[in-house]
């Protein structure tokens, strides 16, 4: 697609805005031949859109909406979709590269065989989502919501999930190896199957989670609570290692975890305080009466 064409849809766009907001009141003939996005188009409106194989390239969609959009095969290439709202929207074949979902919500959305290496979903909602088979090798999920997540299938080696709420999200055959799986929750979860060789687990909590089959060559369970793990056995903790808080089912043990062998996950840091309020000015004071005047 030409740079001409590209620019004309960006100022489409921008000539659609309303009320200082960029809301893309656009119907479906247009939307068809609409392809390719970019520029500016914060908080505009696209829900129930057909974008088939649509194109963000270098496209500002902070805050945009998107429910129910159909985005089946479309590719975001360098784009900004933090805070978007893509609930029930199709995603699925999608293509992500170097783009920010930060905060953006995927709740019930379709993402199964998503292709988005590296991509940052801070804080992102995925409850209910679909994202079997997907491609996410590395990706950012740290703060994510993954309630209920579909990840069965889905190779996301060395990604980051700190501090996320995993309850329920399925795991099965997924490649998990090398990821970061740390202070968070994954109560009821399943990882059926999955691979967590060289894996870090340390600090969160795994009650009722599933690891029938599930491989943990290398895995660090420094700190981990297992204990309400079902399906897991001992010939799977053999070249695991935890320490003194590791909390295993009854009749289970593990080896301690050499200092050099321990990956120190830094904290995230506490959100920074608001500012104090500014002092308040000071009361004006009666002039003092001179006693006997």
């Amino acid at each position: 697609m030409t740079r001409l064409v590209i620019a004309f849809s960006c100022l489409l766009l921008a000539g659609l805005a309303v009320a200082g907001r960029a809301n893309a009141m656009v119907d479906e003939r247009d939307v068809a031949r609409m392809v390719s996005f970019g520029g500016n188009c914060i908080k505009c409106d696209l829900s129930g859109r057909k974008l088939t194989g649509a194109s963000f390239a270098g496209a500002r969609f902070t805050g945009a909406v998107l429910v129910a959009t159909d985005l089946r095969g479309a590719a975001f290439i360098g784009s900004n979709f933090e805070d978007a709202q893509l609930m029930r929207a199709d995603l699925r074949g999608a293509t992500i590269a170097g783009s920010n979902f930060s905060g953006a919500d995927f709740t019930r959305a379709a993402l199964d065989g998503v292709e988005a290496p590296g991509t940052i979903f801070t804080r992102a909602n995925f409850t209910g989502a679909s994202l079997t088979g997907a491609e996410m090798p590395g990706a950012i999920l740290t703060l994510a919501n993954l309630t209920g997540a579909r990840f069965d299938g889905a190779e996301a080696p060395m990604a980051k999930m700190i501090q996320v709420n995993g309850r329920g999200a399925d795991f099965t055959q997924a490649d998990l190896d090398g990821a970061l799986l740390v202070s968070s929750r994954f109560d009821r979860a399943s990882f059926r199957g999955a691979s967590l060789d060289g894996a870090v687990l340390s600090g969160s909590v795994f009650y009722g989670a599933d690891f029938t089959n599930a491989d943990l060559d290398g895995a660090v369970l420094a700190g981990a609570d297992l204990s309400g793990a079902r399906g897991l056995r001992q010939s799977q903790l053999e070249d695991a290692c935890g320490d003194g808080g590791t909390r295993l089912p009854a009749g289970l043990k593990v080896r301690t975890c050499r200092r050099v062998s321990i990956i120190r996950v830094p904290q995230l840091p506490a959100p920074p305080a608001p500012p104090a309020p500014p002092p308040s000015a000071p009361r004006a004071t009666a002039p003092s009466r001179v006693a006997g005047g």
